[in-house]
């Protein structure tokens, strides 16, 4: 009786779970995935979509203010993103599990600042990728696929990183 109380409370939590968040639960990118299409939301609202960038190497990095070491990433990212310019580098910053007024203050914050600052409502992009920790970013290739995975950031990690992007940008399409 109590094995089948058990499954019966079970299979009724699976159930009354949506499809979606079951789903998102389980999901994990890996290299040479096609990425979720779904980034997050824009100042104004605007959904942030992977698909917009076909053609160029697309970093995605999942941050927020509370970790230190994504401080650190997100200066070395708009360093990069100034030397290689936008028609060929995008770099999206998906503020993962804070909330839009935290979010507005990190644009007023960075006015100058031309990475793409992404707002994550109910971390929707950071399950739909398998983000479990920060930070964590994916590189997404010309062709629209994962080229690279990289949890954890380190000053030791630049040279491999600035590498992997020098690969992608001079591939051909």
């Amino acid at each position: 009786m109590l094995r089948f109380l058990t499954f019966t409370i079970a299979a009724i939590l699976l159930l009354a779970t949506p499809a979606e968040a079951r789903s998102d639960d389980k999901a994990k990118v890996s290299v040479g995935d096609v990425p979720p299409d779904y980034l997050g939301q824009d100042e104004n609202g605007d959904d942030i979509l992977a698909t917009r960038q076909r053609g160029k190497v697309v970093v995605v990095t999942f941050w927020a203010t509370w970790c230190g070491p994504c401080l650190r990433e997100l200066p070395v990212l708009q360093g990069i993103r100034d030397q290689v310019g936008e028609d060929r580098l995008a770099i999206v910053a998906v503020n993962y599990g804070q909330g839009r007024k935290i979010y507005k203050k990190i644009l007023e914050k960075t006015p100058d600042w031309t990475l793409t600052f992404a707002y994550d409502p109910r971390n929707r992009a950071a399950r739909s990728f398998g983000v479990k920790g920060i930070p964590h970013m994916f590189i997404i290739d010309k062709q629209g696929k994962v080229a690279s995975v990289h949890v954890g950031y380190g000053d030791e990690t630049l040279a491999t990183l600035v590498g992997e992007l020098n690969t992608y940008l001079t591939a051909k399409p």
